[in-house]
């Protein structure tokens, strides 16, 4: 998801850098970087890997579950080349005894560096029978029952995308609100490289996805909550810290936005705006987990968890203000609260 605010052509597209040099890493990101809430296996979880950058590669060499039962979720923005993503999901789905991957943005670029010219719904359906091969699970595949600590739990890993619903203050149409983001100059690479074939419009493939997901979710079988996992916050309120509020409307949906309410849900998982925090909304734990960029996670605090465990749950029973961060999400780099946007 997002790189800084670019210029007004930020849109173009970025060239995958593979020669960032390396960086210190930090000591929480090394390892397995998780705080055990018991015995038995945890259900884990990341997003927003980025493994083009070379020391976000390195990262992900370095991962290893602390139990050989524990799960991971992948919450989107793997990598851009579909060879990447084989890559990083074949060495996790080798070291934990399950993986479940949410295509984030990124996946569904078709970038110029790679030699996959596939493009929309080809290139997830593409997406998809690489993880099969490899025993990873998609938002294709019937909801797994996670039964380690914390459980029982189904765990759905969603594809829904965006509709440009979460739009710019004085903005009431997708049009306005694109309008407004091209004259700031911030605008999504998705504008350039994220293709919707065969559907007409970004937004049409997203609300036939809504159909097809809420109908899937209605007919979970009873007996065990839910844990949803999308690379994009299922409601608005996260994306009013970006720190260029018109970047939100790439960052979800509001058809969305009840999910949590409607069905039983007993955490959300999700990533996309590089602000790892918890917040709580309804009674309901939404993480985001994930890593970002090098410049971003290189300021973070060395503690810092990077595989989150899910499951029983952060301060379990106790919770923070509805609606508030268990954690404060990092600073934009000019020392802002939020996020920030272009590259997506």
């Amino acid at each position: 998801m997002p790189d800084r605010a670019a210029a007004p052509h930020s849109s173009a597209p970025h060239a995958v850098p593979h020669s960032v040099a390396p960086q210190a890493v930090p000591h929480s990101t090394a390892s397995h970087g998780t705080e055990r809430n018991g015995t038995g296996a945890g259900l884990l979880a990341v997003s927003d890997l980025h493994i083009s950058y070379r020391a976000n590669r390195e990262i992900v060499q370095a991962l290893r579950p602390e139990s050989p039962e524990d799960w991971l979720l992948v919450a989107g923005d793997v990598a851009e080349r579909i060879e990447d993503v084989r890559w990083a999901l074949g060495l996790l789905a080798e070291r934990f005894a399950r993986v479940v991957w949410a295509p984030g943005n990124h996946e569904l670029w078709t970038h110029p560096s790679d030699p996959v010219t596939l493009r929309g719904l080809a290139r997830y359906e593409r997406l998809v029978e690489v993880c099969r091969s490899m025993g990873v699970l998609t938002p294709e595949d019937p909801y797994a029952l996670f039964e380690g600590r914390g459980g029982p739990v189904r765990v759905a890993p969603l594809f829904v995308g965006y509709d440009y619903t979460f739009r710019p203050p004085g903005t009431s149409t997708k049009e306005e609100a694109l309008a407004y983001a091209h004259s700031t100059g911030v605008v999504c690479t998705d504008e350039a490289l994220l293709h919707p074939d065969p559907y007409p419009s970004r937004d049409a493939w997203c609300r036939a996805r809504l159909e097809l997901t809420e109908r899937r979710l209605r007919d979970c079988p009873p007996g065990a909550p839910l844990v949803l996992v999308n690379h994009y916050p299922l409601v608005r309120e996260p994306t009013r810290v970006l720190r260029y509020p018109e970047f939100a409307q790439w960052c979800g949906t509001e058809g969305t936005g009840d999910w949590h309410r409607r069905f039983p849900v007993a955490a959300v998982v999700y990533g996309h705006l590089h602000i790892p925090r918890v917040s709580w909304y309804d009674g309901v734990r939404f993480e985001e987990v994930s890593l970002g960029y090098p410049r971003e996670w290189g300021k973070r605090d060395r503690d810092r968890r990077l595989l989150r465990e899910i499951l029983p749950g952060v301060g379990e029973g106790e919770g923070s203000p509805e609606g508030s961060p268990e954690d404060a999400p990092d600073r934009s780099p000019d020392g802002s609260r939020g996020g920030s946007a272009a590259e997506g």
